[in-house]
């Protein structure tokens, strides 16, 4: 017999299906609970950067050694996945799946380049000045404030892969739209957070 889910249809798709149903809700603020966490966490990365961005132990500066444009290159690419991550929840309420799966996979596309640049960017900075984790503690601060993010991302685009892959026959119903839904906020937190290191990192880095 098919369960209500699966009778659903565009017309009575309700507005906000990832808050439709109680688990939905129970998804949503447990996922608000989680970010609180992760805050706190960048929240200390950011303040360990802030107080060890001048201890560089007589190796290279940021300003000698930061490559912007190759990072707003990046951070471009990382604000398009966002938008694009829009569209695709557009599409999720509208109980389009077909249209939300394409532009979940164009974000996991944009998401993939980030991660080939940040992962070149470090590359670069090793082989051209030498600049390691281990150096000094502004290596070690920059490395582990900009990996954790990275590591996030990749964490984000194994989420979403997973969700797309998972529920590439189910379609949408009340069970899945919250799933998706939460992995879009996820997808959109961590792009925040680019944005503070983009500010905080590099531009303040080549103001010295």
């Amino acid at each position: 017999m098919a369960t209500v889910e699966e009778k659903l249809t565009a017309e009575t798709f309700p507005a906000e299906p990832e808050k439709a149903t109680l688990e939905g809700k129970n998804k949503f603020i447990g996922f608000w609970l989680f970010l609180g966490g992760e805050t706190v966490l960048f929240a200390s990365l950011f303040a360990t950067y802030l107080a060890l961005r001048n201890s560089n132990a007589g190796g290279p500066t940021t300003q000698e050694i930061f490559d912007l444009p190759l990072v707003f290159a990046a951070t471009m690419i990382l604000l398009t996945s966002s938008l694009t991550s829009v569209y695709a929840m557009y599409h999720m309420k509208n109980f389009n799946f077909g249209k939300m799966q394409l532009w979940l996979g164009i974000t996991v596309l944009l998401g993939l380049a980030f991660l080939a640049l940040e992962i070149y960017e470090f590359s670069h900075y090793v082989h051209e000045y030498d600049f390691k984790i281990s150096k000094s503690a502004l290596g070690s601060a920059f490395y582990i404030l900009v990996g954790t993010h990275g590591c996030h991302v990749a964490f984000g685009l194994v989420w979403i892969v997973t969700l797309m892959i998972r529920n590439a026959r189910r379609g949408l119903d009340l069970y899945t739209a919250p799933k998706f839904y939460t992995a879009s906020l996820y997808w959109h937190f961590i792009d925040v957070v680019w944005v503070f290191i983009f500010t905080v990192v590099y531009l303040m880095g080549m103001v010295g």
